[in-house]
């Protein structure tokens, strides 16, 4: 394979992939970069205080839906 195709192939796994700034789809995302860098990744809990901003509480998708054409 070549550099563009490892590439487009990286970006084919991680665009499906529902994320916030917090939740499920934040850490997967994470964990498939481990596999191409060396990180290390620490959780902090929802409501701690870092700084001047508070680490929001986590939300998860699992359903979503348009129920027709006007909303």
């Amino acid at each position: 394979m070549t550099i563009g195709e490892d590439m487009f192939a990286l970006v084919e796994r991680l665009f499906p992939i529902c994320r916030s700034i917090t939740g499920n789809g934040v850490r997967q995302t994470l964990n498939i970069v481990k596999e191409y860098l060396p990180i290390d990744v620490h959780e902090v809990p929802s409501n701690t205080k870092v700084f001047d901003w508070t680490v929001p509480r986590e939300w998860n998708i699992r359903d979503a839906y348009i129920k027709n054409e006007k909303g």
